[in-house]
């Protein structure tokens, strides 16, 4: 069976981000699967490089990590898949993090920034696959309930 491929939004989910609140602090779980090679368009420099979909998606993180900086993101977590413990075997991912937004609107001038535009090429070549969730934050007790 292939696998579902997850690259960039579709117009339906993002046009649903967009009718969230946007005036609230968010946060965007990402869950990365790399290729094993790289996959650039043929006329692109970086192909003559050879690198990994994981090298590939560290250079996309120093070019693109400024403008998330600029617009008051930040990792609040990161971490490394050990085990699938409820779910499918087949769904292995290479990286996680949290981002968080100081609002949407910080999320959107990142991504439409002329730079990060740049910068997203590489992310594009890097990942086979992805899933990018936004939650908002509930008031709740320290346990599960």
């Amino acid at each position: 069976m292939a696998e579902d491929i997850y690259l960039d939004p579709t117009r339906e989910s993002f046009d649903a981000f967009k009718a969230l609140p946007r005036d609230v602090p968010i946060n965007m779980l990402n869950l990365l699967r790399f290729h094993q090679e790289a996959q650039y368009p043929a006329d692109h420099p970086n192909v003559a490089h050879g690198w990994s979909g994981a090298r590939a998606y560290a250079e996309y993180g120093k070019t693109s990590g400024p403008i998330f900086q600029r617009v008051g993101g930040t990792v609040i977590w990161r971490g490394q898949m050990e085990a699938m413990v409820i779910g499918p075997d087949d769904k292995q991912w290479d990286s996680s993090f949290i981002a968080r937004y100081p609002n949407s609107g910080a999320f959107m001038e990142m991504i439409t920034d002329a730079e990060y535009k740049k910068a997203v090429v590489n992310r594009q070549a890097a990942v086979l696959t992805s899933r990018l969730i936004r939650f908002g934050e509930m008031d709740g007790p320290d346990t599960f309930g």
